[in-house]
């Protein structure tokens, strides 16, 4: 990890600067999939399951037999851990239920909002290496409480042509509708276009890598949503000489394994905290399994020393992380003060791992500083707001004049006319 030390604000930009590609060297790439799959449907799915992930599968639609057969291959004590995340996930996103919204503006003008669920959805599921079954739980769970009626799931097929048992039996349990063996931007363009087997969606949730990120991104042009343009994985901890070393080198690394583009940054205002971390990092990394992995994200990745906690705060709101671990003995002035983060953990015993799998919140982040402007997953998500209006008599003579006045002054006379003919026919 590259160690820098009081960086001048004039240069933090620089000093945070994320290790991503810019759009343009992969938008090409995403427009020629895009392109073929509109055209071409499956046989263009086919083609690029082929090439980027080595099989060459004849049904991408998973059956109700491989479902079965995965629920025999997962132990009970996963299953059990599985259930135990359900539970509280479901807990923490059907908190965020709202009630119907409704006021009287004026006498005889009632106003109010509802939501509704958007009807089709798509979730994209990382698989490869490191099968993210847990961002299953993320997305099919706050789709069925918000009503979604079409719940379709794309992730990628191994060499075998087959989808790892932990995700086929976690979309089953949080009740995913259609499950298809397709990964990358030939997934995103399949929900975003249909083809003679996937059907189309009207948003598309999950993470991935760029050349995900830069296809959901494209989807948008084709007249479909996308919770987020979520990258990278990405992770900053504050930590003063409060924090154990040990548990936040841990973290670190924990974000670190998940691809060779990940970033964590450590910002610290103890000397002391980041040689032990440092040391702690390397000594960790050596055990991994995914060491590989791990270690190119570290070469990307900073220890940074800064004078106090003012600075340090400054600094990580304008990095905006997707995670951000705060152990500080002034715990409040960070809780209170940060501004551009997906989501908070905090203290010694709040590991960013209990977010990704089990205490309820959800993981489906924003990265590259999109926290500064964007939400992570939540109920909402998965909604729409509708307003409603309904006006009597004694309303439309209230607020008619003003309307008519507005919509005069605008040059819009049919606007204008609207009004008048009613209020006329009251006379």
């Amino acid at each position: 990890m590259k160690i820098i030390k009081n960086p001048l604000q004039e240069n933090w930009q620089e000093v945070l600067k994320r290790p991503t590609q810019t759009i343009d060297d992969i938008e090409a790439t995403v427009n020629e999939i895009f392109t073929e799959v509109k055209a071409k449907g499956n046989q263009a799915i086919a083609k690029y399951t082929s090439l980027f992930d080595g099989t060459s599968i004849s049904n991408i639609e998973v059956s109700a037999e491989e479902i079965e057969q995965a629920e025999k291959k997962i132990s009970t004590e996963l299953k059990n851990a599985i259930q135990l995340a359900k539970e509280n996930i479901t807990k923490f996103h059907a908190a965020q239920k709202t009630d119907k919204v409704e006021v009287e503006t004026q006498s005889g003008v009632k106003c109010w909002q509802e939501k509704r669920a958007i009807q089709k959805v798509g979730l994209y599921i990382p698989g490869g290496s490191a099968p993210l079954f847990s961002t299953i739980l993320m997305l099919a769970i706050p789709a069925n409480l918000a009503g979604c009626k079409e719940i379709v799931l794309c992730t990628p097929p191994n060499k075998e042509g087959k989808i790892n048992p932990a995700i086929l039996y976690t979309a089953n349990l949080c009740g995913v509708t259609k499950i298809f063996k397709v990964g990358g931007i030939q997934a995103i363009a399949g929900m975003t276009f249909g083809t003679e087997s996937i059907p189309k969606v009207y948003k598309i949730f999950g993470p991935g890598n760029q050349f995900v990120t830069v296809a959901k991104q494209l989807a948008t042009r084709f007249d479909v949503a996308i919770d987020m343009p979520a990258g990278p994985s990405e992770l900053l901890v504050f930590a003063d000489k409060t924090a154990n070393a040990s548990f936040v080198a841990s973290d670190l690394l924990s974000q670190a394994e998940h691809g060779a583009d990940s970033q964590v940054i450590l910002v610290t205002t103890s000397e002391y905290i980041l040689e032990k971390v440092e040391k702690e990092v390397q000594s960790q990394l050596e055990k991994l399994p995914r060491k590989e992995i791990a270690t190119k994200a570290i070469e990307n990745s900073k220890l940074i020393l800064v004078k106090d906690d003012e600075v340090a705060l400054n600094l990580i709101n304008q990095y905006a992380p997707e995670h951000f671990i705060v152990v500080a003995e002034n715990e409040e002035f960070f809780v209170d003060g940060i501004e551009n983060a997906g989501s908070v953990f905090i203290g010694n015993y709040t590991p960013e791992s209990a977010g990704d799998y089990a205490s309820g919140t959800n993981h489906t982040l924003p990265t590259n500083a999109y926290a500064r402007q964007y939400s992570g997953v939540n109920l909402d998500s998965f909604q729409k707001s509708m307003t409603f209006q309904k006006i009597d008599e004694n309303g439309i003579k209230t607020i008619g004049e003003a309307i008519e006045l507005m919509a005069e002054a605008e040059g819009l006379q049919a606007h204008k006319n609207a009004v008048t003919l009613r209020l006329k026919s009251l006379e």
